[in-house]
């Protein structure tokens, strides 16, 4: 009877983790900004990002990838006037000049970026997106966008800057290199869910 008792506790258990890594997985994506062409002067113009940007769907929680070269382009949000004229001068946070890095979305609205260097922002390295507080809700018009959350990855892949409840897990396409253009696909991952799936069949395995 108690063996039976403790096989359902362990069963149970390894259903709520994996229920709860399964949540985490559908509720963030890593935004690989550009996709493979990275975060760089675009040879399109600024028409590249905005097709890029028109493609996805961004909710409050997930993360974009700035993968770029350190000391050759810097990532800087900044309110829509200042995005129009590719000017810094109304900053929304620092200026990030190390690059790769990840950007958390925390509030819902039409966020902006630049790329501050030379002529980069005149010649397309711009980004605006809209972001919404749940999937499929309609974002608020505000026209004050509070900064989001620059992090700084630990290692070259896309996964710190997290919130500390999920750890979103980026698509399985090649780690950008500090200071390479890795080609990475924007997606939504649930590879730990999976792990724990299969963590989950195997206990019932042993158990019964």
């Amino acid at each position: 009877m108690d063996h039976k008792f403790s096989s359902t506790v362990v069963v149970i258990f390894f259903g709520v983790v994996a229920a709860v890594f399964l949540q985490c997985a559908e509720a963030q994506t890593v935004h690989v900004v550009g996709d493979s062409i990275g975060w760089t002067v675009p040879t399109g113009g600024a028409s590249a990002y905005q097709t890029w940007a028109a493609s996805k769907q961004f909710v409050v929680g997930d993360i974009l990838s700035f993968n770029f070269v350190t000391n050759a382009h810097d990532v800087l949000q900044v309110p829509k006037e200042s995005y129009d004229s590719c000017s810094s001068s109304n900053p929304i946070g620092d200026t990030i000049t190390t690059g790769p890095v990840n950007i958390t979305l925390s509030t819902a609205g039409t966020h902006y970026y630049i790329c501050t260097l030379g002529r980069h922002c005149l010649s397309g390295q711009k980004l605006s997106i809209i972001v919404s507080s749940s999937p499929g809700g309609v974002p608020p018009t505000s026209t004050s966008t509070p900064p989001s959350t620059p992090t700084t990855p630990a290692t070259p892949s896309p996964t710190s800057g997290t919130p500390t409840d999920c750890a979103p897990t980026p698509a399985s396409s090649p780690t950008p290199t500090r200071g390479t253009m890795s080609p990475l696909d924007s997606s939504s991952s649930s590879v730990f869910a999976s792990f724990f799936v299969s963590l989950l069949s195997i206990a019932m395995g042993f158990l019964f």
